[in-house]
C-alpha cells in the first residue's frame, strides 16, 4: 500500500483588462515546512480573469502530480485559491454555467481522482506567492519574453521569507530617491550578512477578495517643439525653449529549497509587491506648439490641433495593443482631457481628473515666445532660469510650487492605485518633475530633458519608497 503524500497547491490568475493580457501562477508547497516544492507560471495571451485562474489551477495540479508520479491514489492535494468562483465550482457547490469555464473545469477534474483533491478559499493577501508568479508571467508576456523560474522572485514571498525579514514602516513619500537608495544599500548589506538598519522594505497591505463572478464586465469609456539644453522646463509650445492560444504544457520548475536563504544582489529583498506604474503621456499638439509659445494653466486652454488629434489616436492604438493600462488620470486642461478621452475610448476605461497634474501657470508670459519674454521681462526670466523659487512675471507659479503640487498628486495616485498601471495624461513640467524626483536630481535637471508632444515616459513606484525610471520621451508609436 502506498504511503500517503500530502501537498498544498496555491494558484492564481489575472487579466489586465478582463479580458486582456493574462497569465497564471501556481506553487506546490510542503504543508509541514511551508517551503515551495515547484512553481509554474505562463502568459496565455488575451483572456478573462476566470480563465486565467482555472489555468493556474490546472498548472498547479499538474505540477503536484508530476512531483509524485508513483503516488497514485495516495497523493492528497489541498488547493488554496482566492477565487471564490473556482473553489465553489470545483467543490461542486456552484453550477458551471459559462461555456468557457466548463472545459477548463473538466480538464482540472481529470488530473487527479476527485477524492484526492480538496479546495479552500483564502483571502488574496494569503495567496501572494501565486499572485506574484501570475504577474511575473504577464510582465514577461508584455515584454515578449517567456517566464523563467530562474529569474523569479516570487518565492521570496513565502511565509518563511516573511518571518525571516520582519518589515518596519518606511518614512518619506514614494519616489523620493534618497530614502529609496538608503533602503537599497541596507538590503545589499543584509544579503551579505550585515545587520540591516530600520525602515527596510515594508510588506504590501492586504487586499480584499474578488467577488464571485464568472466574467467581469468591461467598463464604458468616458468620454510643442524640441528644447535646447538651457530651456525652461515647461511645455515647448507651452514654454518656448531657451536657446495567445493555450500551450500544451506550462513551464514548471522546482522551487528553491528555502526561500529564506540569503541571496546576493537585489534578489535578497523581501517581496514588495507589484509597483504602482505611472505611464506619463504628454498631450498632443495644439496650435501653440509649433510656435513655441508659453502655454500653461493660466492662458487660453487651447484644444488639440488636427495634428494633435492624430497623435492622440496613435497613442490610443498603442496602448490598446499593449493592453497594460488599467486606469487613466488626466490634467484638467482641455488638451489633456481630449488626449485622455481618445485613449479611454479605445480601452473602455473612465477618465479621472486630478488638478495637481495641470501645467505651470506662466503668469504674464502666457502666449509669448521665449524671445518675447526675454525682450519684455528679461530680468524676471533670468531669475526664473536661475532659481526654482522664482516665479514668472505677473504672479505665475515657481518650479518649486509646481513640484510640491505634482508630488502631492503623485502620492495620491500611487496610494490609490498601488500595484496597478496608471496612464497619466499631463504636461511637460509635471512629467519632468516626476522624473526628476524619481531620480533624485536637482531642479536644473528640468532643463536637461526633452519631451515631445504625445511622448511616453514611465516611472514605477515600489512599496519601499523607491522609484525606477523605465522610459523617457518615447515617440516610436507616432511613427
Amino acid at each position: 500500500m502506498s504511503v500517503a503524500r500530502q501537498v498544498v497547491v496555491e494558484a492564481d490568475g489575472g487579466s489586465r483588462g478582463n479580458p486582456g493580457p493574462a497569465g497564471y501562477g501556481a506553487v506546490v508547497i510542503d504543508p509541514a515546512t511551508g517551503e515551495p516544492l515547484a512553481e509554474a507560471a505562463e502568459y496565455i495571451g488575451v483572456a478573462t480573469n476566470n480563465v486565467a485562474e482555472y489555468r493556474g489551477l490546472i498548472a498547479g495540479l499538474t505540477a503536484a502530480k508530476a512531483l509524485f508520479p508513483d503516488a497514485g491514489d495516495a497523493l492528497r492535494v489541498h488547493v488554496r485559491m482566492d477565487s471564490k468562483l473556482v473553489v465553489e465550482q470545483m467543490s461542486g457547490r456552484w453550477k458551471i454555467k459559462h461555456p468557457d469555464m466548463k472545459p477548463l473545469a473538466a480538464r482540472a477534474a481529470a488530473i487527479l481522482p476527485p477524492s484526492s483533491v480538496t479546495y479552500e478559499w483564502i483571502p488574496r493577501a494569503q495567496n501572494k506567492h501565486a499572485d506574484r508568479l501570475a504577474n511575473e508571467a504577464m510582465d514577461a508576456g508584455r515584454d515578449g519574453r517567456t517566464w523563467e523560474a530562474s529569474a523569479s522572485t516570487a518565492a521570496l514571498d513565502t511565509p518563511s521569507a516573511r518571518t525571516a525579514s520582519a518589515p518596519r514602516p518606511v518614512q518619506g513619500p514614494p519616489g523620493d530617491q534618497a530614502a529609496g537608495a538608503a533602503r537599497a544599500r541596507a538590503a545589499l548589506a543584509a544579503a551579505r550578512g550585515a545587520a540591516a538598519p530600520e525602515g527596510l522594505f515594508p510588506m504590501p497591505g492586504a487586499q480584499e477578495p474578488e467577488p464571485p463572478v464568472e466574467a467581469a464586465p468591461v467598463t464604458g469609456a468616458a468620454a510643442p517643439a524640441p528644447e535646447p539644453s538651457a530651456a525652461p522646463a515647461a511645455e515647448p509650445s507651452e514654454a518656448p525653449v531657451a536657446p495567445a492560444p493555450e500551450p500544451s504544457a506550462a513551464p514548471v520548475a522546482s522551487a528553491p529549497e528555502s526561500a529564506a536563504t540569503p541571496q546576493t544582489g537585489w534578489g535578497s529583498a523581501p517581496d514588495l509587491g507589484a509597483p504602482a506604474t505611472l505611464v506619463l503621456l504628454r498631450h498632443g499638439e495644439t496650435a501653440l506648439t509649433p510656435q513655441k509659445r508659453f502655454s500653461g494653466s493660466g492662458g487660453t486652454d487651447p484644444e488639440l490641433s488636427a495634428t494633435g488629434r492624430g497623435q492622440a489616436e496613435r497613442a490610443a492604438a498603442h496602448f490598446a495593443a499593449l493592453g497594460t493600462v488599467q486606469e487613466i488620470v488626466s490634467s484638467p486642461l482641455r488638451r489633456c482631457r481630449e488626449t485622455a478621452a481618445a485613449v479611454a475610448a479605445r480601452l473602455g476605461l473612465d477618465v479621472h481628473v486630478d488638478e495637481g497634474l495641470r501645467e505651470t501657470d506662466f503668469g504674464a508670459w502666457e502666449g509669448l515666445t521665449f524671445g518675447e519674454v526675454r525682450e519684455r521681462h528679461g530680468d524676471d526670466l533670468t531669475a526664473w532660469l536661475a532659481s526654482p523659487d522664482a516665479a514668472p512675471t505677473g504672479g505665475g507659479e515657481s518650479f518649486a510650487e509646481v513640484a510640491g503640487r505634482v508630488a502631492a498628486a503623485r502620492d495620491r495616485i500611487v496610494a490609490r492605485y498601488a500595484g496597478r498601471t496608471v496612464l497619466l495624461v499631463t504636461h511637460v513640467t509635471p512629467i519632468k518633475t516626476l522624473v526628476r524626483l524619481a531620480l533624485g536630481a536637482p531642479p536644473e535637471a528640468l532643463f536637461r530633458m526633452e519631451l515631445s508632444a504625445a511622448s511616453i515616459s514611465t516611472v514605477a513606484y515600489y512599496g519601499d519608497g523607491n522609484a525606477s525610471v523605465r522610459l523617457l520621451n518615447d515617440t516610436s508609436h507616432l511613427r
